[in-house]
């Protein structure tokens, strides 16, 4: 019997658990169910996971903080965990969810915002560890955090820092002569560009630190890296590592219902072009190859149809265009002649069109199903 075959007779016998069942029974299950799901996490379909998510939540109620330990450490480093539990798990008592905040990539940045600001301090230092750290979520540790959580986080050498991050990073150094020193340790600032944009009384600040010298030059071990505070997601092009990242936390998004058109701008205003990309597959349920494809053939005319199918608003459908990670950024002219086609084509003709290339795509695969087969 195959383990998604032994899954499937695992699932008979939740529906018999009832509130007789002892607590080691419970724990023992907890952590069998979530075993399970680790070995075949990469072979299961949506609606399973969603089972494996629904059975998690609710035996994550009944049981010790021994067993929750035990599954969050089992479900931090999957790449495709169910959303629901890994999000309640990341907030539960810090032992619990330590291993997720610092390793899950399936907790979003708005998810670990949320945590940033509702949990506690030690929560705040294992997020400030992670190894990508982005600036929104970096600013929100530094609006929110103690000593420790914002020591850690300045001194983790893959966070991103923006200029809003780093002007109130400035300000906690004054009274923290850690974190200033930490500051001037920073390699990776382009501290003399950065002056000119930042706050008059940060960039004073800064030259009393020692940051930068009189002149507003950069210290000695200052190199410049603007892309640090100066990146745009988008304008990174296509990256195979960050789209697995973006898809595996839209799933995830997903199993929590929470995937929906307010989740689709929310990408595009912060520039998650990846996130936005891997959004409209699962939205416009098609295959994550298919939507690759067409950003690497800029093809401006697939994606206008489908996004018009899709009901998008007019200001929506261009902020999304603009934020997905094309191979090369759309021309000003791509972008009239987009705008132009979206507002051209209605959206019953743009759905008719979707579903005729969904019907022959879908006899397509699987004319090359039966051939593979035969």
């Amino acid at each position: 019997m195959s383990e998604l075959d032994e899954g499937q007779k695992a699932f008979a016998s939740f529906r018999v658990l009832t509130g007789e069942a002892n607590l080691s029974e419970r724990d023992q299950l907890f952590r069998n169910t979530a075993q399970l799901f680790a070995y075949v996490s990469d072979r299961c379909d949506d609606e399973q996971v969603a089972q494996y998510d629904d059975v998690l939540c609710h035996l994550a109620e009944l049981v010790e903080v021994e067993a929750r330990t035990h599954v969050a450490k089992l479900l931090a480093p999957l790449e495709r965990a169910p959303g629901t539990v890994v999000v309640k798990l990341a907030n539960d008592m810090i032992d619990v969810a330590r291993p997720l905040l610092e390793f899950s990539n399936v907790l979003s940045d708005d998810d670990l915002i949320d945590i940033i600001g509702n949990r506690t301090e030690a929560h705040r230092v294992a997020i400030a560890g992670r190894f990508k750290l982005p600036d929104r979520v970096g600013e929100a540790i530094v609006d929110n955090g103690g000593t420790a959580s914002i020591k850690r986080l300045v001194r983790n050498t893959n966070a991103e820092f923006g200029h809003s991050t780093l002007e109130k990073l400035v300000a906690r150094a004054t009274a923290d002569v850690e974190i200033a020193a930490d500051l001037r340790g920073r390699t990776d600032i382009d501290w003399r560009s950065l002056r000119g944009q930042i706050d008059t009384v940060a960039g004073k600040v800064m030259q009393t630190l020692g940051v930068v010298d009189k002149r507003g030059e950069p210290s000695a071990e200052s190199t410049v890296n603007a892309l640090v505070y100066n990146r745009l997601r988008n304008r990174a092009g296509f990256s195979a590592t960050e789209w697995k990242v973006a898809y595996n936390q839209v799933k995830a998004l997903s199993d929590r219902r929470h995937l929906d058109s307010k989740a689709l701008a929310r990408f595009a205003r912060f520039g998650y072009g990846h996130h936005a990309a891997a959004a409209l597959t699962v939205m416009l349920k098609v295959s994550p190859e298919v939507l690759i494809k067409w950003l690497a053939a800029q093809d401006y005319v697939a994606i206008t149809v489908a996004l018009k199918a899709a009901g998008l608003s007019p200001d929506l459908f261009e902020a999304v265009v603009a934020t997905l990670p094309w191979r090369d950024l759309p021309t000003e002219q791509d972008k009239r002649n987009i705008a132009v086609r979206f507002e051209t084509i209605s959206h019953d003709e743009a759905s008719g069109i979707f579903d005729l290339w969904r019907a022959h795509a879908f006899r397509r695969r699987q004319n090359q199903d039966e051939r593979a087969s035969a």
